[in-house]
């Protein structure tokens, strides 16, 4: 063990080239190793109750019978008010749609003896103008304090754009069922809003007092919500599973416990089969579980809100979407006790939601694999940046390729002299650090531009923009590395020392980066560290062969730029079949809307490393 180390320390080149090189590798590969093994069950875990008092599928669901005839009812007047709409404008958009049975639906909840009260509201985005108004009604717990309350959430329009027609019809019927009984300690607050996107978000950013101007305060409010469920049942025939969304906006997820209850309640009180991330025949399979969780890592990494559930993340509040899917035997009142007993077990909490876990990976209905299992895969991946930064700023301050020799000893040893100073400091070389710093800095801050533009163009601009900095990706690297080369005005052109510092401040960067946003969006760190794990590995040829370089180089900027954000997202739009120019829309309007920063990290920390890595290998051309 010694004679190793000696020979690392004799050995400068392999201790600060070819270790950390493997070392990094090492991390990538047993990263990735990690994450394909938690679908097996030593690495997973069955889900469970954590809150004891949630007593799940404990109490008996009375809604059925006569309730059945209120809900055909219901449905017969509000589709025939939206036919009467369509015959007399034609086609009627969400607004319209809203506006044409806000008065009925306020009229029922009346009539049932709740407090209503409406919203309007306005959001712009992408120069797209979404408008509204929310109706919503408030049920009084006969045995509270109005201090807490859960709530109710039925779209017109389901987050695949579908009219929502049973959905809403099944809300006002809940209404008019839970007003009739005593029991609740909670209040219940029934909310009907337009949309999955704009309505639900413009409802609890007013109920929290943090909206803006364009979205009207709301004139009644209960108290601190505990939990949310959202209804989309947007046909008519009967369904046979219930499909369970409860992805957030940033990555965030609901407490694994308002999960796993409705999964007790649906499977083990109502005998409803239950799915996650559209996995209609899972057969528990590690193939199945993998790609149950490649889809759940895909939803948390891009973001994006999944359903009108993904507002109340932000404010803490636990919500699920319930979709009915599949062709069966189950009908509206199947869901309705599901609902209804999923709403009693939320009414005997006696505090908020927090003895089980906030960060998870589920792979089926009934089984999870927790963050202390999961999240030593993306610090791995994120580790390797780290150790090659560390490596690099040790061989900034070392010489390697010429490593001073020794001084030659005098022959008369009584006349011996003091060593040279190149000896005296051993190897040691100063280190330049203000170009490197403000490079790095500077193209850092420099992604500012495109976050800017791709959250204020107006839709019909992203996929040209989108084009233009593919054309800017490729020309920007080589006119910064031939400034760099020449010289940058009156300052000289660089030495090989820089070009190291440069990568590793850049890699430092990001490997902080992606470790911190490992804790907070798995997915993202994760996603963002394989794209960017070639970076660690690129650096500035020095080959006494022009040519060569110039091919080696060539060919490396190609692929390099094949990993650039906006490549990527013209390759998965390809794949997906999805235009440039909806992703970008709903990206701004999330930017705008939902408050979504995964922009920030892919034009802030993707971008600006994968920048560097191109200049430093653009400059072996000049």
């Amino acid at each position: 063990m010694s004679a190793a180390i000696r020979n690392l320390r004799n050995n400068p080149k392999l201790l600060f080239v070819r270790l950390p090189n493997f070392l990094s590798f090492l991390c990538i590969v047993v990263g990735v190793v990690w994450l394909l093994l938690l679908p097996l069950n030593d690495y997973s875990r069955k889900t469970y109750i954590s809150e004891n008092a949630l007593l799940p599928g404990q109490v008996h669901a009375y809604f059925s019978g006569s309730e059945q005839n209120v809900f055909r009812g219901y449905k017969q007047e509000l589709d025939g008010l939206l036919n009467e709409g369509r015959e007399r404008g034609g086609q009627k958009d969400d607004a319209e749609v809203t506006s044409t049975v806000s008065g009925k639906v306020q009229s029922i909840f009346l009539a049932v003896g709740l407090k209503i009260a409406t919203q309007k509201y306005e959001y712009t985005s992408a120069g797209i103008t979404h408008q509204g108004e929310n109706v919503y009604a408030i049920i009084h717990a006969p045995r509270g304090d109005a201090t807490e309350a859960i709530v109710l959430v039925a779209p017109w329009k389901t987050a695949d754009d579908e009219l929502n027609l049973n959905g809403v019809t099944l809300a006002l019927t809940l209404a008019r069922y839970f007003k009739r009984w005593s029991l609740w300690s909670k209040d219940i607050i029934f909310l009907i809003t337009p949309d999955s996107k704009s309505g639900t978000q413009a409802w609890i950013d007013a109920y929290h007092d943090m909206h803006p101007e364009s979205v009207q305060p709301l004139p009644l409010k209960s108290g601190a919500l505990q939990g949310a469920l959202v209804i989309e049942y947007p046909f008519d025939h009967h369904f046979n599973t219930l499909h369970i969304v409860y992805d957030g906006v940033n990555g965030q997820l609901p407490n694994l416990d308002l999960f796993n209850t409705a999964v007790s309640i649906a499977g083990g009180q109502m005998g409803i089969g239950s799915n996650l991330q559209e996995m209609w025949e899972h057969k528990d399979s590690y193939e199945h579980r993998l790609q149950t969780i490649f889809r759940g890592m895909t939803k948390q990494g891009l973001g994006y809100a999944t359903g009108a559930h993904s507002s109340f993340m932000p404010y803490h509040i636990d919500a699920i979407t319930l979709q009915p899917k599949g062709h069966g035997w189950e009908d509206e009142m199947a869901l309705g006790r599901t609902i209804e007993s999923i709403c009693r077990s939320l009414n005997n909490l006696l505090e908020h939601l927090h003895q089980s876990f906030f960060f998870y990976l589920l792979m089926q209905s009934n089984r999870f694999v927790s963050i202390g299992t999961y999240l030593p895969s993306a610090m791995l991946i994120a580790g390797n940046f780290t150790i090659m930064a560390i490596a690099l700023w040790l061989r900034t301050g070392y010489y390697l390729e010429n490593k001073p020799k020794a001084a030659a000893q005098p022959k008369d040893k009584k006349k011996s002299v003091e060593p040279t100073a190149q000896a005296k400091g051993n190897g040691v070389e100063e280190r330049h650090l203000a170009l490197p710093l403000t490079l790095v800095v500077g193209l850092h801050l420099l992604g500012l531009v495109p976050l800017w533009m791709f959250n204020t163009l107006f839709h019909q601009y992203f996929t040209m923009a989108t084009y233009i900095f593919v054309v800017v990706d490729i020309v920007l690297p080589l006119l910064l590395a031939a400034l760099l080369s020449n010289g940058l005005g009156p300052f000289a052109p660089i030495i090989p020392q820089q070009y190291l510092l440069i990568k590793s401040f850049s890699l430092l960067l990001l490997g902080l980066s992606l470790s911190t946003l490992a804790t907070l969006n798995f997915s993202l760190s994760f996603m963002i560290g394989l794209l960017c794990a070639p970076l660690c590995f690129i650096t500035r040829l020095r080959t006494s062969s022009a040519p060569l370089r110039c091919s080696v180089s060539g060919l490396g900027l190609v692929l390099l730029n094949l990993l650039s954000p906006p490549t990527v997202l013209l390759g998965v739009c390809w794949y997906t079949g999805v235009s440039v120019e909806t992703v970008l829309t709903q990206a701004a309007f999330g930017w705008d809307v939902w408050g979504m920063w995964t922009q920030v990290v892919v034009w802030c920390v993707w971008w600006p490393a994968w920048l560097i890595g191109c200049v430093l290998l653009g400059s072996s051309m000049f």
